[in-house]
């Protein structure tokens, strides 16, 4: 991890070892590699297939309207604080693009789309590409359907996206607000202020020193009375509530303690 770091300036000491180990072991498998060995000494020499790697390492948890009663408190009551003015947010690990783009239906439905500025970021080259184009199999909206329908039980996924033959396309307008950019958590800096930040499923790969330190930094890039949502698999650890106040136990979501 260590001539990792120094050749390619990722730092993935302090990630969940388990989850780690999971990614290490699907990253040899679909490279038919036998040994440890192997792997590192191509990872050490061969650049492109490291960036390639990190897909492997890092699983991308996301869908659209994942846990729709999220999305229901965000629409009834957290945009509320926004309605007559506008509103920031920073999708920080936004994985393949399903949550930016939720979370634009959502603004649309309030009518503070116009209104708002989103910054999207993640790690992987590869997921945000996929997040830049909006563009998803069938096959994959298929399983989106039901938390789709949990949140819009009388609309059709037509109405968000343009169908193709194998495939659908999110409706440009979304987009336009988006602004998606390669960050690492871990030891990249941020220093624009938001009024929300999501980081769903991202703080499980981190152990408890990592939490703490990405924890910092997206208390510093919220404004005062900001919210986070975190995912259903994270944990605040006891440490980060001296940095944010629980608003909603079963939606996991909290605002800055100032």
């Amino acid at each position: 991890m260590v001539a990792i770091k120094n050749r390619y300036g990722l730092d993935f000491t302090n990630y969940e070892k388990t989850s780690l180990k999971r990614g290490i072991a699907r990253l040899m498998m679909k490279n038919r590699m036998t040994s440890l060995f192997d792997l590192w000494a191509r990872v050490l020499k061969d650049g492109e297939f490291f960036v390639r790697a990190v897909d492997d390492l890092l699983v991308n948890l996301t869908e659209l309207f994942r846990n729709p009663d999220v999305w229901v408190k965000v629409r009834d009551q957290i945009l509320s604080d926004f309605q007559s003015k506008g509103v920031r947010i920073w999708h920080a690990g936004c994985s393949t693009g399903e949550e930016v783009y939720t979370m634009a239906i959502v603004l649309e439905e309030k009518g503070m789309l116009g209104r708002t500025r989103t910054l999207a970021t993640d790690l992987s080259n590869k997921a945000l590409n996929q997040a830049k184009g909006g563009d998803y199999s069938l096959e994959i909206l298929k399983q989106y359907l039901k938390p789709f329908l949990s949140y819009f039980p009388n609309r059709r996924m037509e109405d968000y996206f343009d169908f193709h033959d194998k495939h659908a396309t999110i409706k440009s307008h979304y987009k336009s607000h988006v602004t998606f950019q390669k960050h690492n958590l871990v030891n990249e800096p941020m220093t624009d202020k938001y009024d929300i930040i999501f980081c769903r499923n991202v703080m499980i790969y981190f152990d408890e020193k990592l939490k703490i330190q990405v924890l910092n930094l997206l208390h510093d890039c919220l404004n005062a009375g900001g919210y986070l949502i975190i995912g259903y698999y994270d944990l605040m650890p006891d440490a980060g509530k001296n940095l944010f106040q629980q608003y909603d136990v079963r939606t996991r979501i909290y605002r800055k303690v100032s």
